[in-house]
């Protein structure tokens, strides 16, 4: 192929080179659109998830709670502030030094008893990730609290995922925990 160092396209009457050319062109053009629909993907799923999230704590806050937000969540733009505008800048004493409190500061949002900062309830949000990793992050929670009275234990995900919530809790490796009564809470309600 003899190319136009002017422009890098073929010159004029190398046909081969300009349908070669051409078939590059297409395929960048291609990868460029697939990673402009991932991006846009990613983008989503992040509003999603942290618009899940702002409804909890908006909820919480209603109620009452006090309210956590995780860590690696906490500066995410969300309505004209920080997903973590009006939550608790740290976790409760009590919480913060437990066994699991790394985990548990990556919980999604925890509502916690104004009068007393025990846990009441968590969620954890699982839009597209791993739901065993959520449950692990419940089950820190509920079994490292020191009064270990967690009420509710929330895996929240969209309606469709449904079937794959239900099948993690039921894997024998969380039997032993059933008493904790984790519920998978979908999008709808």
């Amino acid at each position: 192929m003899v190319l136009n160092n002017s422009s890098c396209t073929p010159q004029h009457g190398d046909t081969p080179g300009f349908k070669a050319w051409q078939a590059d062109l297409e395929q960048v053009r291609e990868e460029s659109r697939a990673v402009r629909r991932a991006q846009n993907s990613a983008q989503a799923q992040d509003q999603t998830h942290a618009q899940i999230q702002g409804w909890l704590r908006d909820l919480g806050l209603a109620l009452g709670f006090e309210v956590w937000i995780a860590a690696n969540d906490r500066s995410r733009p969300y309505g004209h502030g920080r997903l973590s505008d009006g939550c608790l800048e740290t976790l409760p004493p009590g919480m913060a030094g437990t066994a699991g409190a790394d985990a548990v500061r990556l919980i999604d949002v925890v509502w916690f008893e104004r009068a007393t900062l025990s846990p009441a309830a968590a969620f954890e949000v699982e839009h597209t990730t791993s739901i065993y990793s959520g449950i692990v992050r419940l089950l820190d929670l509920a079994l490292g609290a020191p009064e270990r009275a967690v009420n509710g234990l929330y895996l929240v995900a969209p309606d469709s995922r449904e079937a794959d919530v239900r099948e993690q809790i039921q894997r024998p490796a969380f039997q032993a925990v059933s008493h904790l009564h984790m519920r998978y809470l979908p999008y709808s309600e």
